[in-house]
């Protein structure tokens, strides 16, 4: 890197740690670094990064300022190779390529598998593509070049972890998860890995031991550790405790009226299967939709589009809603970058189905989705948080009326995940109103793995 002295690349080290933790006070980490040295390229791309990480409009504003601070302190200190990749990867992302920004990542690591930036940011703009498989691939390359001795270790394997479970390899997910966190009780991503394995798996009560003693090493972590808490309230949320989930919505999910993009995905996605379970919410969704006008023309990320409109959807807001799907076609028709393709594809057709289910239109969400549900992995997030779309699917085709498809997406969804309980409780909804056989086993497997 070409720092200014040792002293800033200590500093920079500093910052990148307080990132690669979900530090809360990653930021004003970085801009001591530039304070000390305002030509150090690669630290104005890692600001660059965390801006970006906010997946909004204004963060994209500031992060293509941070890429121009960068290529001017490349012109006063020749950067090297690395440093200049990384200054194209910030161009690529800035201006929307995710693909692009992620192969430049790909070729950084090939010459420095031990880029810990690289990784990390890699992770989450792969995870937003719905590369899963590629996700956890970039990870494993470069761990052959690592080994226990590397500081940053437990980090790599943190991310290794979450490849890992979102490609389907839930036990070496948890292994290598659970030996990251004994490296670093502190790893709040790896803990995350974790979390999800117990998710999938359906190990309900595990998981919410697992957040119960993990939960004190987190104090110093940013917002992320509120998503955690989200897990909690979906363990508790299939266990049908629903004042335990409402509790932990107020106290700790939404504990505070923030727009940052993934509190307000963990607030939409947990009220929305609340209500979705007949539970009732109150006035919590007027808050939400206040935060989700004031994006309605972001366009960062599809995944983060649909839960603002989520919220406006709730509150019945027809006119905020009729003015984001106008946004979203003219976003699809600039044709910039890799997410005007995803939401042309698969963003319109989940958005317009969220409006349609709220307004008790079942039959047009049913024809919306249907077509598209083996896509909808496309928007990106976790299994974990697309969910919340498939749930909706089964739903409305219950609801609906749709019986046979209802049975046939219930069928599916118990294959893959034998010990899901809201799975196996709505199968055997359906089943006894289909008047089938089986039904009864339905239930009492539901009853029993309740137990477990």
């Amino acid at each position: 890197m070409t720092a200014a002295s040792r002293e800033v690349v200590e500093r920079y080290d500093h910052a990148v740690e307080g990132y690669l933790g979900a530090r809360a006070d990653t930021r004003q980490r970085i801009a001591a670094v530039l304070a000390e040295d305002h030509d150090f390229a690669f630290a104005h791309c890692v600001d660059g990064y965390l801006h970006m990480l906010t997946s909004t409009r204004e963060g994209t504003r500031r992060a293509t300022a941070s890429l121009m601070r960068a290529r001017a302190a490349a012109a006063q200190r020749a950067p090297t190779k690395r440093e200049a990749c990384h200054i194209e990867a910030l161009d690529a992302w800035a201006r929307g390529g995710m693909n692009d920004a992620a192969a430049r990542w790909t070729a950084i690591l090939d010459d420095h598998p031990r880029d810990l930036v690289a990784i990390k940011v890699s992770q989450f703009v792969l995870s937003y593509l719905g590369e899963t498989e590629r996700m956890r691939d970039v990870v494993a390359r470069a761990a052959a070049s690592w080994d226990p001795s590397v500081p940053g270790y437990g980090y790599l394997l943190g991310c290794y972890a979450y490849g890992l479970e979102e490609a389907g390899d839930y036990r070496a997910a948890e292994e290598v998860g659970r030996s990251a966190v004994e490296l670093n009780p502190t790893d709040i991503w790896a803990a995350h890995a974790v979390a999800h394995v117990a998710e999938m798996q359906g190990r309900v009560h595990e998981g919410l031991s697992w957040i119960a003693a993990a939960a004190e090493q987190w104090r110093n972590c940013n917002s992320f550790a509120r998503h955690l808490r989200w897990h909690e309230a979906l363990y508790f949320l299939d266990l049908d405790k629903h004042d335990q989930v409402l509790a932990l919505y107020d106290r700790d999910v939404r504990c505070e009226s923030s727009d940052e993009y993934l509190d307000m995905a963990n607030a939409a996605s947990l009220l929305w299967r609340l209500e979705q379970a007949g539970v009732e919410i109150g006035g919590r969704w007027n808050e939400l939709a206040d935060r989700a006008r004031r994006h309605v023309d972001d366009h960062a990320l599809v995944f983060v589009d649909l839960h603002y409109l989520m919220a406006l959807a709730a509150v019945g807001d027809a006119t905020a809603v009729e003015s984001f799907l106008s946004s979203c076609e003219r976003f699809v028709a600039t044709r910039r970058g890799s997410e005007a393709a995803v939401m042309a594809a698969i963003g319109l057709p989940l958005a317009r189905a969220v409006w349609a289910h709220r307004r008790g239109r079942y039959n047009d969400v049913v024809a919306l989705l249907a077509p598209v549900r083996q896509e909808i992995r496309r928007i990106g997030g976790s299994h974990a948080q697309r969910d919340v779309f498939e749930q909706l699917l089964i739903d409305a085709a219950w609801r609906g009326q749709h019986y046979a498809l209802a049975a046939e997406l219930l069928a599916e969804r118990i294959t893959r995940r034998p010990r899901n309980l809201w799975g196996w409780k709505h199968y055997a909804t359906i089943l006894d109103a289909m008047h089938a056989s089986g039904a009864a086993d339905a239930a009492r497997t539901l009853d029993r793995l309740r137990k477990e």
